[in-house]
C-alpha cells in the first residue's frame, strides 16, 4: 500500500478517498432498489389487480429473499471471489433485473369469469425479481464491508464514515423514489422501473472506475485458488460460482411466488447460521471475542423488531397513503409512492447532524452505548405509528387524513433509523472476529429478511378487499389504525427491554465503542 501514489492513499475531507467511491456506488445501487421498492405493491394491486394479501405475500417473499441472500454473498466473497468481483457480478445481475421489470405487459381486467392477468408478463416480473435478489446478495454485504476495511482498527472516524456512507444510500433513495414514483404512477410502470435500471448501470460504472481508491481491500484472498479446475474441462472454481449463481436465480424465480416456502427457507437458513455461529463461538473464539460476538448477535436479533416496523413503509403505509390520505402537500399533488422519499429526505438532512452529535458526545464522554442507541431507535419507530394513530382522529370532510401526520411518522422512523442502522453496520465491523466479518454482515441482513417477512404478514391485518371500487374509507381507516396501534406498543416494549440490558451488554464489549 505504501507504494501507491499519494493521490490514491490520501484522505479527502477527513476520510479515505475510497469511502466516496463506495458512497457513489451505493447511491446508484440504492437508486435502482428504491426506484422500484415503493412501486412494487402498488403495481401488483393496481395494475395486475392482486388482492392486498396476495400482493403483500409477493412483497414479503421478495423482501425476505433480498435480505437473506447476503448471507451467501458475504460467505462467497470472504472465502472465494473477493469483494470487488462480488460487487461487479451483483451489479450486472441488478441491471438485468431492473430492466426486466420495465416489461409490464397488459393490464389485468375484471371479467365475468374473474380477473384476467397477463401471465407471461408476470413470469418475466418474477424472473426480474429473482435477478435482483441474487444481485443484491452479491453486492450489498460486500460494499459495506469494504467501507469498514478502509479504516484502521480503533479509528474514531469509523462511525462518522458509515453515517456519510448511509447518506449516499439515502440520496439515491430520495431521488429515485420521487422520480421513479412519479414516472411509474403518472406515465406508466415501465418508465419507473426502467429508470431504476439505468441508475444501477451508472453505479456499476462508478465502481469500476474507482478501483484504485479501494487500496486492494476488495481483492480475493487467494487468486490461484479461483483458477483451479473442479474436475470438468474449462470449469474453474470461479466459473462454477457464477454458474451456480444463475442456478440460484432459477430457484429464487420460483420461491418469490411461494410465501410459505420462503418462511420455511428462512427458518432453516437462520437455524443453520445460528448453529454455525454457536460452534464458532465455542471452539474458535477467545473469551473476549466470544463476548463481543454474543453482543453482536443480540443486537442483530433486536433489529428484527425495528425493521418489522420500519418496513411497513413499502407495505401498509404505502396502501394507507394511497387510500385514506390526502396526498397533497403545500398544494402540490403527489403520488403514493413518492411519499417514501420522506424517509430519505430526512436522513440526508439529519445524518450530518447525527454524525457530528456522536463525535461531540464522544469527546465529552457522554456518548450512549451502541445498545442504548438501538433501544432509542426501536422506541422511535413505535412512536411513529403512535402519530398515525393520533392523526386518524382528525379526518377531513372527505374522510381523508392529512399527509402531514404521515410525514411526522416518517420523521420519527428516520431518527430511529439513524440511531440504529449506520451504527449497526459499524458495530458489525468492530465486534465481529475479522475472519467472519462478511458472514456477520450477511447475518445482519438475514435479520432484516425475517423482519420483512414478518412485516408483510403483520400488514395483512389491515388488508382490504381486492375490489377497491367499493372501498369503505371509514372501515379502511379503522383497520389501519388497529394495525398501527399494535405496532406502537411493540416498538415501545422492545426499546424498553433492550435499554434495560444495555449495561450488561456494554461490559461484554470489553472497551469497544
Amino acid at each position: 500500500m505504501s507504494r501507491l501514489p499519494a493521490d490514491v492513499t490520501g484522505d479527502l475531507w477527513g476520510h479515505p478517498k475510497g469511502l466516496y467511491i463506495c458512497f457513489a456506488t451505493e447511491l446508484w445501487e440504492r437508486f435502482s432498489f428504491y426506484g422500484m421498492k415503493y412501486l412494487l405493491l402498488l403495481y401488483l394491486t393496481k395494475y395486475h389487480l392482486f388482492s392486498d394479501t396476495a400482493g403483500l405475500g409477493v412483497l414479503g417473499s421478495y423482501a425476505s429473499l433480498v435480505y437473506a441472500m447476503p448471507v451467501l454473498g458475504g460467505l462467497i466473497a470472504d472465502r472465494f471471489i473477493g469483494m470487488r468481483k462480488a460487487v461487479t457480478f451483483g451489479g450486472l445481475l441488478l441491471v438485468a433485473g431492473h430492466l426486466g421489470m420495465a416489461f409490464e405487459g397488459e393490464a389485468a381486467r375484471q371479467t365475468s369469469d374473474g380477473i384476467l392477468r397477463d401471465e407471461q408478463a408476470l413470469s418475466i416480473f418474477y424472473l426480474s425479481l429473482a435477478l435482483i435478489v441474487v444481485g443484491v446478495g452479491f453486492l450489498k454485504p460486500n460494499i459495506s464491508t469494504v467501507v469498514g476495511k478502509l479504516y484502521p482498527e480503533g479509528d474514531p472516524r469509523r462511525d462518522a464514515g458509515f453515517t456519510i456512507f448511509y447518506m449516499g444510500i439515502n440520496i439515491g433513495a430520495f431521488s429515485a423514489t420521487l422520480l421513479c414514483g412519479w414516472l411509474g404512477e403518472v406515465y406508466g410502470w415501465s418508465w419507473g422501473f426502467g429508470a431504476a435500471g439505468v441508475g444501477m448501470f451508472l453505479g456499476l460504472i462508478v465502481f469500476q472506475w474507482g478501483q484504485k481508491y479501494l487500496l486492494g481491500h476488495g481483492e480475493p484472498a487467494n487468486q490461484d485458488q479461483l483458477a483451479r479446475s473442479v474436475g470438468v474441462p474449462g470449469l474453474t472454481i470461479e466459473r462454477s460460482i457464477y454458474l451456480g449463481s444463475f442456478a440460484m436465480v432459477a430457484v429464487v424465480w420460483q420461491l418469490v411466488q411461494l410465501t410459505e416456502a420462503v418462511g420455511t427457507l428462512l427458518d432453516v437458513l437462520s437455524l443453520s447460521v445460528l448453529a454455525g455461529l454457536g460452534w464458532f463461538l465455542m471452539f474458535r473464539c477467545s473469551k473476549v471475542e466470544r463476548d463481543r460476538m454474543f453482543v453482536l448477535i443480540v443486537l442483530t436479533l433486536s433489529t428484527v423488531i425495528f425493521w418489522a416496523l420500519f418496513e411497513q413503509g413499502a407495505g401498509s403505509m404505502t396502501l394507507y397513503t394511497d387510500r385514506v390520505t390526502d396526498k397533497a402537500l403545500l398544494g402540490i399533488p403527489l403520488t403514493a409512492a413518492q411519499f417514501g422519499a420522506a424517509n430519505s429526505f430526512f436522513i440526508f438532512c439529519l445524518a450530518p447532524l447525527f454524525a457530528a452529535l456522536w463525535v461531540w458526545l464522544s469527546q465529552k464522554g457522554w456518548e450512549p452505548s451502541t445498545t442504548v442507541k438501538f433501544s432509542l431507535g426501536i422506541a422511535q419507530a413505535g412512536l411513529g405509528f403512535g402519530v398515525l394513530v393520533y392523526g386518524a382522529q382528525f379526518p377531513d370532510q372527505a374522510g381523508l387524513i392529512s399527509a402531514w401526520w404521515l410525514i411526522l411518522a416518517y420523521l420519527l422512523h428516520t431518527t430511529g433509523e439513524l440511531c440504529l442502522s449506520p451504527v449497526g453496520l459499524s458495530a458489525v465491523t468492530k465486534l465481529a472476529v475479522p475472519s467472519v466479518v462478511g458472514v456477520m454482515m450477511g447475518t445482519w441482513f438475514l435479520a432484516s429478511a425475517y423482519s420483512s417477512y414478518v412485516a408483510a404478514q403483520i400488514a395483512t391485518i389491515a388488508a382490504q378487499p381486492a375490489d377497491q371500487n367499493g372501498l369503505n374509507l371509514v372501515e379502511a381507516l379503522a383497520g389501519y389504525t388497529t394495525l398501527f396501534s399494535q405496532l406502537l406498543y411493540i416498538g415501545l416494549g422492545g426499546g424498553a427491554v433492550l435499554f434495560l440490558l444495555a449495561p450488561v451488554l456494554k461490559r461484554m464489549t470489553h472497551g469497544v465503542k
